[in-house]
């Protein structure tokens, strides 16, 4: 009977490759066109890579907690000559030994292994030295970190997949504070010496998004704001909304009046958005998943509590759909909900502005119509921004402008 691969699909856009966390089907089984015989996980969601047509699993060469990337073996399939020449296959290839290859070089991508040699080191009269290190990226802790390094660490550094970040806490013993390879084989042999845990997808694509983030220069202004409208609206609002979503909408219309608030900077020219689209933050294991609801300033608040609802399920199931996982022109994170009265959330690298709803509580309020003081809800908004787009002044009255739409909540 004719084999074919089974392959690493492209599961999403700029995906490149994805993590086995179940392997839902032993070898000798037989599948239908359609079912899922993996699951993996990317740096967006948990997704089932699926039998291309009818047959038996005759090899399963793939292992869980491995990544792999897109177009990589991972099993065999047999098939019939008709399945074959229903899939267009008239003599269907065997896998190569790089199949092989894929799955018994598994231990190298769930142990980190750095092996440094003579041609690696910058003084030929260094000996050859290789230090190991298991269980995952390194994250180092030091004190005054390193203040240069070398074109030949940089690009060692490249070659083990680390970055500056991930030797911060090196402190460069060369000339000019250099990070020098007696530097990095002694950080190397002392992470030895420390319990380490593989990092999971979802945090390298967090950590590195933030990383990407903090490239710019950031702000973050905030004002208190009065709840009881909201609340009172919601008591009485059939499905009842999210005050995170309350607060969505009310970003989205603030942002309609003026886009170059949400524009980023490009070169010597503001690029404002060609839609309202305003992703929202949703805890799930391990990181933060960012869904995002399009054309927010153009349907109504009501109309928008089913289709959150269900991107929250999604969110924490990590089933998001490849569209909703497009990020829109800013977030709102509602870390209220873990107590946190205040906070300096950090945009996405995409974006301009990220927008943050405190914890409310119960605060004294001075009412000019009764004149004296009375109990209000109230809690902290804060606007984190790109400060080359925008200033103070500007953040500013966009928290304003967002205020005064959450006190009437009947317009949203």
């Amino acid at each position: 009977m004719p084999s074919i691969p089974i392959l690493m699909p492209q599961l999403g856009e700029s995906i490149a490759e994805a993590t086995i966390i179940r392997i839902l089907i032993e070898a000798g089984g037989t599948v239908v066109a359609g079912s899922d015989i993996f699951e993996v996980e990317t740096n967006k969601a948990t997704m089932a890579v699926t039998a291309p047509c009818s047959g038996k699993v005759s090899q399963i060469l793939a292992v869980q907690q491995t990544s792999y990337a897109v177009g990589s073996t991972l099993g065999t399939l047999e098939i019939t000559e008709e399945e074959a020449q229903s899939i267009g296959i008239s003599d269907a290839p065997q896998p190569s030994s790089s199949a092989q290859q894929t799955a018994s070089g598994a231990d190298v991508v769930e142990n980190l292994h750095f092996k440094i040699s003579d041609d690696d080191v910058i003084s030929t009269r260094q000996p050859t030295v290789e230090p190991v290190v298991t269980g995952g990226l390194p994250v180092p802790a030091g004190a005054t970190g390193a203040s240069y390094i070398s074109p030949r660490m940089r690009a060692r550094m490249l070659e083990l997949g680390l970055n500056a970040a991930d030797l911060s806490g090196v402190p460069g013993t060369g000339a000019g504070g250099r990070v020098t390879v007696e530097d990095f084989e002694a950080f190397l042999r002392a992470l030895e010496q420390h319990r380490m845990t593989p990092a999971s997808p979802m945090r390298i694509a967090v950590a590195d998004s933030m990383r990407r983030s903090w490239a710019r220069p950031l702000a973050t202004v905030g004002s208190p704001i009065m709840l009881d409208a909201m609340l009172a609206h919601r008591k009485k609002t059939d499905p009842k909304p999210g005050p995170a979503l309350y607060v969505i909408r009310a970003l989205a219309l603030a942002l309609a009046e003026n886009t170059a608030v949400a524009g980023r900077l490009i070169g010597n020219r503001i690029v404002h958005p060609r839609a309202i689209d305003i992703g929202f933050a949703v805890e799930v294991e391990d990181g933060v998943m960012v869904p995002t609801l399009r054309e927010v300033e153009k349907t109504p608040l009501v109309k928008l509590v089913p289709t959150y609802n269900k991107l929250v399920e999604q969110a924490r199931a990590r089933r998001l759909p490849n569209d909703v996982n497009r990020p829109g022109i800013a977030t709102v994170t509602n870390f209220g909900t873990f107590g946190i009265v205040w906070a300096t959330p950090i945009p996405l690298p995409e974006q301009n502005l990220v927008l943050g709803l405190g914890a409310g509580s119960k605060v004294p309020h001075w009412s000019e119509e009764v004149k004296q003081f009375i109990p209000v809800t109230e809690a902290e908004l804060t606007l984190s921004f790109d400060h080359r787009v925008l200033d103070g002044g500007g953040a500013g009255r966009l928290l304003k402008r967002i205020a005064e739409l959450l006190q009437k909540p009947e317009l949203l």
